[in-house]
């Protein structure tokens, strides 16, 4: 009993000096540069808010992200030894007592109320997006690690990495070449697997009961690829007003080109008979790899859909349309609110009538839509759960990245579980982020004289000398 007593009269006594270090109720997240001033008067470390506070304007999710390496290098580029340990030291407690909090928010959140069921309904709608996902804000609170010190050591190598691959663009642009990539080469390997059809008059239809039953519809193809092109359409507007945009289409180029390259292997092992009579298939010989590299280019520049002229036969294990279909339907779901319902049913009705055209237009075998649905499905549910996963274990870091690397390169250090929320894509401050020739010119005073209200010859009234920059 008094063990007892003691640890809690110790976490007790240091939860409440890290109270007296937050300077109001907000989140951490959400202090603001006089807030961390504020903070760092609180920790008699006053002498460096000129530093950080007025010329590199360190706010709450800043400064919870710190660490020594950013103290060492430009552009701080702090000397002391010691102050550089007392504001890590500083930090590191902060840290430690926001993970507290986020822990405990999240306890509560399932833990059952004695009082009646109206505030654990409140409770259970805490969402685990909540949480902040920075590898450096990640709940410290673990079974190897129960008193919420952090054991983990910046690796050399782990830090030069995270520098030179960590930004989102060029993560970014290199999920995209991935993705374009993977369908070119499955458009190569399409080109060679009808080279390498079946003779339908030696290798009849294989039977399928889905195919026996439903007469053939020639259209139907193409309302499937209608449907198909409203769910991009959807897709596309997501890309571009959803506030984290780059992780939505980083994860699309992903997944999707995961699923197309295993349709590459898929398809060249084994080729299937045609699935229909109707259907004008005979192989097309491509002698030269020149020939066969420019006729993967036209299904690649065509979309590969038949509505854009791009007639193929013999990619049949397993169906692309289906598995295009999935990926669009579950994105939309995924990054669009629940309270959306309206959407969510539209896009299942769409998913599945898409499927339905397939299997009535007689283009593929029932076995190769079950299969596109099941491995497309599998593998975006795989990918978030891993990313959940994640933002609650960092015990097996490495083995996550010898076993996912792909994952490991383009999740690492980003935002894993992200809520839902919309904004204008083009700002003038999202622009000076992405140039930062924009912000030094607006923050200039560039030497053209101001007229004043006395005349076109009066010089300005302002206490700036013409020419002269202000200083930033």
């Amino acid at each position: 009993f008094r063990v007892t007593y003691l640890k809690k009269t110790r976490n007790k006594t240091r939860f409440k000096t890290q109270r007296k270090m937050s300077t109001s109720n907000k989140s951490i997240h959400e202090w603001t540069v006089s807030d961390v001033a504020e903070w760092l008067d609180e920790n008699n470390l006053s002498k460096h808010k000129a530093l950080l506070c007025d010329e590199h304007q360190i706010d709450g999710s800043a400064l919870i992200s710190l660490n020594e390496s950013d103290l060492r290098k430009p552009p701080v580029e702090m000397t002391v030894l010691g102050d550089i340990k007392r504001i890590t030291s500083a930090v590191d407690r902060l840290r430690a007592f926001n993970n507290a909090a986020m822990y405990n928010d999240f306890a509560d959140g399932f833990s059952p109320k004695p009082g009646g069921g109206s505030g654990r309904k409140k409770r259970r709608k805490q969402r685990i997006m909540s949480f902040s996902d920075d590898e450096d804000n990640e709940s410290l609170f673990t079974t190897d690690n129960p008193d919420g010190i952090d054991p983990r050591r910046v690796n050399p190598l782990e830090e030069e990495i995270k520098n030179a691959l960590v930004s989102e663009y060029v993560r970014t642009a290199i999920s995209a070449v991935y993705a374009f990539s993977v369908f070119l080469l499955a458009a190569f390997v399409l080109v060679v697997v009808h080279d390498r059809l079946p003779d339908t008059s030696n290798y009849p239809p294989l039977p399928d009961v889905v195919l026996e039953t439903i007469p053939v519809i020639p259209s139907a193809f193409y309302w499937c690829e209608i449907c198909g092109g409203i769910l991009m359409s959807f897709w596309f507007l997501i890309i571009i007003f959803h506030k984290h945009r780059l992780v939505v289409f980083r994860r699309s180029c992903a997944i999707s080109g995961t699923i197309f390259l295993l349709r590459c292997f898929t398809m060249y092992v084994t080729s299937m008979s045609v699935p229909g009579k109707h259907l004008q298939c005979s192989p097309t010989k491509y002698a030269t790899f020149y020939n066969r590299a420019f006729r993967a280019f036209e299904i690649v520049s065509g979309g590969g859909m038949a509505m854009n002229g791009v007639r193929t036969c013999g990619d049949y294990m397993f169906s692309g349309h289906t598995a295009t279909l999935t990926l669009l339907n579950f994105f939309v779901t995924e990054y669009t609110p629940r309270k959306w319902y309206v959407l969510h049913t539209f896009c299942w009705l769409l998913n599945a009538f898409g499927v339905f055209f397939i299997l009535a237009a007689h283009e593929h075998y029932s076995i190769d839509v079950l299969i596109a649905f099941y491995i497309s499905s599998r593998l975006f549910l795989y990918y978030h759960t891993l990313a959940s996963t994640v933002q609650f274990r960092t015990s097996d870091q490495k083995r996550r990245r010898i076993w996912f690397p792909m994952f490991w390169f383009f999740e690492y250090g980003c935002r894993l579980v992200i809520p839902n929320e919309f904004e204008w894509p083009f700002t003038y401050r999202k622009l000076q982020d992405v140039f930062p020739s924009l912000r030094n010119d607006s923050s200039s005073g560039a030497g053209t004289p101001v007229k004043s209200s006395g005349g076109a010859g009066t010089p300005a009234k302002s206490g700036s000398t013409p020419g002269k920059k202000k200083k930033r």
